[in-house]
């Protein structure tokens, strides 16, 4: 963590000082996201870094969550959280899901026994771990993140939106009319630039937009029940997928504290236009069940701490933003959905929390950069290309993975189909999976032989560095925060140490003296747009610090400070180094392209300055046209 740069200020260096807002017109907002799920809370975090940019986050609740439906979040989720600061206070309360569990019949039909019990996360596909925590305390660390930002941003409570529409006003289009049902439903009209409902399934905004959440349901009645409970099943505190010879399946995830567990309790199909409230489902009838798919292990509940009963369905909406195909190009998107607003599954895949947190992950910076004036408009309308194309993964996957749970095996290696689904799966459970197709900002993967280990369209894989200033062992993707910064991490060539004349200080020259000026409005810091950082194969206690191209020692903030931060090594001692690690190419070296919300862009050769301004010039306006939103 940074702090001090523009003067020494005592207190928690994460509380920024507070932006004067008195001047602020009450009802006009550059974004008003509505909802307060962890999508809406995602964005504004985001926004919430960025004290030029007015955001208004409304709820219809009367508070902050108090107990959360979700609460798996994955390996992808964590190394998110990391870039807004809170990953630690994450990983210190949540339950670690470190194995799997697979009970089966025994082979005479009778009982059960453990089949086999699997590590949940293989080696190196994060640094993180998949864990488990109650969505309400998510929720708590994005608030206090936004408390803390220059603009203190507190969400708008008990605000029910009743219609949103669209005007030819140029600078606000969007018309939102909200009831205040904390003050006798009052009406109130807020004006903004753009709008983003994360309002959940039975969303008010993409209803406006006209889209509907199109698929089917599985007719397949579950229930899901968090419990304090005495038992002699010995998987209790492990992840465990248990399926029954004739009384169905149970899916347990312990929760955080060592002592709740949650249970994913199969019931009956629905029939007809069966729906779930009509089976008049009680705690008490998903304790039996449970107890007997678990038998002949018993399971005594001393108290159930949340329960409920729902029907499976997979459903998505053609568009996450309110331009129509047709209009695609001409015409610049205004309102968006994300989340369960233009996507739902059932809960089982784990996804649910994280794959929304993507969508408004994927977003933020985009329209952050838009609203800036540092980005064409042009690159809202990935968002809905990126973002749809991994709902639809998404959802055949849940049908899969669905399917598999409820089915009712034959034989040993019927029953073993999920086992094995699982294991293939693990990556797209983990959340690291998603790769973007090319596009505005996801280039081609010409030079993909340059970092095998560094797929163009998926998110920066980690690895572990050492950083040349302090000799610091650390997460070289530990870099990349929720800033809204481009970051350029050149990985040297042997016998490249920084020295004039080869690859790292040539490509500092461009960057310093080309692309910077290009795109970086004059006054800012010199890393404000592009964030430039360098790896070298040579051990840091062998380094020269001061032998660096300058960029590499920057020169920030009022005082001209020097940020020690953007060199690094190799770390030697925790096994292969990052050039290993990643397939890097020692003799030509890489350059790797990383977008704001750390996905991979482009992978180029370090002199590849023409190819560079290209790729930046296609979305990114030049900082004499900065200022138009």
């Amino acid at each position: 963590m940074q702090y001090h740069l523009n003067g020494f200020k005592s207190g928690n260096p994460a509380v920024e000082i507070a932006t004067d807002t008195v001047s602020d017109a009450p009802n006009v907002v550059d974004v008003l996201i509505v909802g307060c799920g962890p999508a809406g809370l995602t964005l504004a975090a985001q926004f919430a870094a960025f004290p030029e940019i007015k955001t208004m986050i409304t709820d219809k609740k009367n508070g902050p969550l108090q107990v959360g439906q979700a609460d798996g979040i994955a390996c992808r989720s964590v190394e998110m959280f990391e870039a807004f600061g809170f990953a630690d206070k994450v990983l210190k309360e949540s339950y670690w899901v470190n194995e799997v569990g697979f009970w089966r019949p025994n082979p005479d039909g009778t009982g059960l026994h453990r089949a086999d019990r699997i590590q949940d996360v293989e080696d190196d596909l994060s640094e993180m771990p998949h864990v488990i925590l109650n969505q309400a305390r998510v929720h708590d660390f994005y608030l206090e993140n936004m408390r803390n930002s220059a603009r203190r941003l507190v969400p708008e409570y008990s605000r029910e939106l009743v219609a949103l529409t669209k005007t030819d006003d140029p600078e606000h289009p969007v018309t939102a009319t909200f009831k205040c049902l904390d003050d006798n439903d009052r009406i109130e009209t807020i004006h903004a630039r753009y709008a983003v409902g994360c309002d959940g399934a039975r969303s008010v905004v993409r209803k406006s937009m006209g889209h509907q959440l199109k698929g089917e349901a599985a007719r397949q009645l579950w229930g899901v029940m968090d419990v304090l409970a005495v038992t002699d099943f010995p998987d209790i505190r492990l992840k465990a997928a248990i399926q029954s010879a004739d009384s169905g399946s149970i899916l347990i995830i312990p929760r955080e504290g060592g002592y709740m567990v949650r249970m994913y309790i199969e019931l009956d199909e629905l029939h007809g236009d069966e729906r779930a409230a009509d089976r008049n489902v009680t705690s008490e009838m998903l304790i039996a069940k449970a107890q007997s798919i678990l038998a002949p292990y018993t399971l005594d509940v001393k108290e159930v701490a949340w329960w409920s009963a729902y029907e499976i369905g997979q459903r998505v909406c053609d568009a996450f933003d309110d331009v129509a195909p047709a209009a695609r190009g001409t015409q610049i998107p205004r309102i968006f959905i994300a989340g369960d607003a233009c996507h739902t599954h059932s809960p089982k895949a784990g996804q649910g929390m994280n794959v929304s947190m993507a969508d408004t992950f994927n977003l933020g910076w985009k329209l952050a950069a838009v609203l800036r004036g540092q980005a064409k408009p042009a690159l809202l309308d990935t968002y809905s290309n990126e973002r749809q194309a991994k709902a639809k993964e998404l959802i055949e996957f849940d049908k899969d993975m669905a399917r598999l749970f409820s089915a009712k095996p034959k034989n040993a290696t019927e029953a073993a189909q999920f086992q094995s689904y699982f294991k293939k799966h693990g990556r797209y459970t983990a959340g690291v999976e998603a790769r973007y197709d090319p596009s505005l900002v996801s280039g081609a993967d010409a030079h993909q032989a340059l970092a095998k280990g560094f797929t163009i369209g998926t998110r920066f894989h980690s690895a572990p560095v050492v950083r040349l200033g302090d000799a610091k062992p650390m997460q070289l993707g530990h870099t990349l925060k929720a800033d809204g910064r481009w970051r350029l991490i050149a990985f040297a060539p042997a016998s490249d140490e920084g020295q004039k004349g080869v690859g790292i200080a040539k490509l500092c020259e461009y960057t310093a003296n080309s692309l910077i000026p290009r795109f970086t409005p004059k006054g800012e810091d010199i890393d404000s747009v592009f964030d430039l950082r360098a790896v070298f194969q040579t051990s840091h206690r062998e380094m020269k610090l001061e032998a660096l191209p300058l960029l590499l020692l920057p020169r920030k903030g009022k005082y001209g400070l020097i940020d020690y931060e953007k060199a690094f090594c190799p770390d030697l001692t925790r096994g292969p180094d990052v050039f290993d690690l990643r397939g890097i190419d020692r003799i030509k070296g890489a350059l790797l392209v990383v977008r704001p919300d750390q996905f991979v862009a482009q992978l180029l050769p370090l002199d590849a300055f023409g190819d560079i301004t290209d790729f930046f010039e296609k979305f990114l306006l030049p900082a004499q046209e900065i200022g138009a939103r």
